[in-house]
């Protein structure tokens, strides 16, 4: 049986780290992007097919650019499936946690896909896609939902550019939201392990998971961290929702972030209990960890 596990979206934070791991784990791996050293263009049948061939798992880390997301999002699941169905292999879908919307309390896996944004109804329609299509038979089918990620190679995110190499260079650290609020932060290594984990589980088939991650942490103690890491007096600010309104009219990105602000401005947090007792004991990094080596990787690449 093939033991090659090809990713989509290999030049991505999410897919370069997903290769890391296989690579770690004495995978064979094939990574695919449109311009690497497996080339293809996955948004087409055919790309898709050439992609998967041979492959006994698919890590699903490519998609469309955000903006674009409920326009494009359901068709190029579709694509994605025909290739991973013609080889027989199995699809593991990098998700996020749009599908539930609004909710008071922790977030589980098994809360209602009742998501009524354009963004949050894709990622539902994308993850009905899948499901079905496991439940057809038509390819074995699993999800891992992270939330906002941090680490290295991590650059478009929120926790990103605007954070680590604002403090490098001694400028305000900003984060998207209030400073005060816990939020779920999932670290880019620790979402490839869970990913690989799924992948290499076949009891893992079949439903979502939300991939564990460090402890909630408000946008300030985060901040916090990395100015310790960094040295040098704090310099902190949050982004509020009128300034998100205001700077969304010349920045389009930053206007993107209305759509799922009550991720925002209120405790945000992710429960992923149910990958630990499935799958545990799990490798999950300290926060002061993770924004050590983000910083290491920020100072190497300018």
């Amino acid at each position: 049986m093939s033991d090659l596990h090809v990713v989509l979206g290999a030049t991505g934070a999410i897919g370069k780290a997903v290769v890391a791991e296989l690579t770690a784990r004495g995978h064979e791996v094939r990574a695919v992007s449109r311009h690497g050293s497996f080339a293809a263009d996955v948004t087409t049948t055919e790309g898709a097919v050439a992609a998967c061939a041979g492959a006994s798992v698919v890590y699903q880390c490519a998609q469309p650019p955000y903006a674009r997301w409920a326009a494009e999002f359901p068709a190029f699941t579709r694509t994605v499936l025909a290739g991973v169905e013609a080889a027989g292999a199995k699809l593991v879908m990098a998700d996020n946690l749009y599908v539930y919307g609004p909710v008071d309390g922790p977030l589980t896996e098994d809360m209602p896909h009742v998501a009524d944004f354009p963004k949050g109804r894709a990622r539902v329609e994308v993850d009905a896609l899948l499901l079905a299509a496991h439940r057809e038979g038509r390819v074995r089918a699993t999800m891992g939902r992270a939330s906002d990620y941090y680490g290295p190679g991590g650059l478009n995110t929120t926790i990103g550019p605007t954070v680590f190499a604002a403090a490098l260079a001694g400028k305000t650290a900003r984060w998207v939201g209030d400073l005060d609020k816990p939020h779920t932060v999932s670290y880019l290594p620790d979402v490839a392990a869970g990913l690989v984990t799924l992948g290499e589980r076949d009891d893992a088939d079949g439903r979502a998971w939300h991939l564990p991650a460090g402890e909630p942490v408000t946008g300030r103690e985060f901040l916090d961290l990395v100015w310790a890491a960094v040295g040098g007096k704090p310099r902190i600010a949050g982004l509020g929702r009128g300034m998100q309104r205001v700077l969304g009219l010349f920045n389009p990105v930053v206007k993107e972030l209305g759509e799922t602000w009550y991720q925002r401005d209120r405790a945000f947090i992710a429960d992923d209990s149910a990958f630990r007792k499935a799958f545990g004991p799990v490798r999950v990094t300290s926060h002061a960890d993770g924004v050590a080596a983000t910083l290491e990787w920020f100072r190497a690449n300018g």
